[in-house]
């Protein structure tokens, strides 16, 4: 078995302990935080801190530490924030040929976001989103609250500091469980909702694209479910904004790895929403769309991945309709990270206001020299054993491998956590430079005066726990 190393003895005793550590470096009322010693803070505080807010058992002492990096977070000035007037921005047309990276973490996510933030930094990024999906909360076993502690002590100890763009991806409706018990289902993403957005998760991707009903004989029969739920979500996302915010709602009419999406349908989907909704209520600020992508991308039987042949024309045309018709931002691309590095320039050039990128990231972590031998075969292990029902008939094991790999991420979450750290500096420097690349391409290098000029962020202080 893989040795993990001495991690226990990062965690505090209990509350008092933390509260004493922290206190070296750190004041604090009921509401806020005072930094006495920020350096000191940011060098010998923070990474316990937060190995704790993921790790220890005893909930109070979690919840302790969660609050202490979100409110050191606002002293320090890394601030949970909204897109929202950034994407109002590029719906008038105030700027154009940027595409804003939308970063989903399954693993190791202190170090990644660090590397992330590193990146920014050097290539003065500032319009970037970290993000989660529902499922993925499930399978790489992340709270909203665990992942924006994460992302906030990243900001801290790189010395990040503007507006944190934290995202609910993919809120997806199960369309067997809304099939069976609508309330139920719907009840379900509205309480994940409600946690999300009390984890200073300002912009909420909703997916009900799964219940389009492509059976039945018109565009606009297809796609009335989905406005009309999409609809009731974003009423209720408004009910919960905090003063000053305005969360940044993604709907989306196609659902990843079907068939592609159409201006129809677009124009279906955002006629009955818009009804739906009722002109006093603040829309989405963008729409998912697919134009041929799968989520993880198509394994060969040797475990590579099979090209992706992405329909640009129809994404520019969609993103198109979508700013000139219904003042979006523009169209969002998901399950892009496993494109080659050549397609990415021509996301901005046909005006793609978003594109989410996840496996390529996980791919980088598993296939890293630096990721051990011993643990990486441990993983591979347990998910052939644990994971056997998810074998397609005539998938070698290789592409068995790659399509399941991503469950490795929870269950093998600490023994990520606690690799050697130069084994994590190895894999971090590796994802930076990749990071640092992608926003390039992208367009978002140099892009933190855009995000100043039009985004202000609301400090939202949360009471300390007790």
């Amino acid at each position: 078995m893989f040795f993990y190393g001495e991690s226990d003895t990062m965690l505090y005793k209990d509350k008092r302990d933390l509260e004493a550590d922290c206190s070296k470096a750190l004041s604090w009322t009921d509401t806020s935080v005072t930094l006495q010693d920020a350096e000191d803070f940011r060098s010998h505080r923070l990474d316990r801190l937060v190995y704790n807010a993921v790790f220890h058992p005893e909930p109070r002492v979690r919840n302790s530490a969660r609050w202490m990096i979100r409110s050191a977070a606002l002293a320090f000035g890394a601030v949970p924030s909204s897109i929202q007037t950034l994407y109002e921005a590029a719906g008038k047309g105030l700027y154009s040929n940027r595409t804003v990276p939308a970063i989903n973490i399954r693993g190791i996510t202190y170090d990644v976001a660090r590397a992330v933030f590193r990146a920014a930094r050097t290539t003065d990024t500032g319009a970037l989103i970290f993000e989660i999906a529902r499922s993925e909360m499930s399978y790489t076993s992340q709270s909203p609250e665990e992942y924006a502690s994460c992302v906030l002590a990243a900001a801290i100890r790189e010395g990040f500091q503007g507006p944190v763009f934290l995202q609910g991806d993919h809120f997806q409706f199960n369309l067997k469980k809304y099939k069976a018990d609508p309330d139920k289902e719907t009840a379900a993403l509205r309480d994940l909702t409600a946690e999300a957005i009390r984890a200073g998760f300002y912009n909420i991707d909703i997916d009900a694209s799964t219940l389009v009903e492509l059976h039945l004989p018109s565009v606009r029969e297809q796609q009335l479910l989905n406005s009309r739920v999409t609809a009731e979500m974003t009423r209720y996302v408004r009910t919960l904004e905090p003063e000053g915010i305005t969360i940044s709602v993604g709907g989306e009419i196609g659902e990843v790895g079907k068939h592609n999406s159409t201006v129809e349908e677009l124009r279906a989907f955002m006629d009955q929403y818009l009804q739906m909704l009722g002109g006093s209520v603040k829309g989405i600020s963008k729409i998912s769309v697919q134009t041929g992508t799968t989520h993880g991308g198509i394994p060969l039987p040797d475990g590579t991945v099979a090209e992706v042949k992405l329909d640009f024309h129809t994404l520019q045309e969609l993103s198109r309709t979508a700013r000139e018709s219904y003042g979006l931002g523009g169209a969002v691309q998901h399950g892009a990270s496993t494109l080659p590095d050549e397609a990415f320039d021509r996301f901005p050039a046909v005006g793609t206001l978003e594109v989410h990128l996840a496996t390529g990231f996980q791919n980088m972590i598993y296939e890293s020299p630096a990721f051990p031998e011993e643990l990486r075969r441990e993983i591979y292990t347990y998910l052939a054993m644990h994971h056997a029902e998810e074998r397609k008939q005539g998938q070698t094991e290789e592409q068995f491998i790659y399509s399941v790999r991503k469950r490795g991420f929870g269950p093998f979450k600490k023994h990520m956590w606690d690799m050697p750290r130069e084994n994590l500096e190895r894999i971090a420097e590796a994802l930076e430079e990749k990071m640092a690349f992608l926003f390039v391409k992208l367009g978002v290098a140099q892009s933190t005066g855009l995000v100043a000029a039009h985004v202000r962020p609301v400090k939202v202080a949360i009471p300390r726990p007790l």
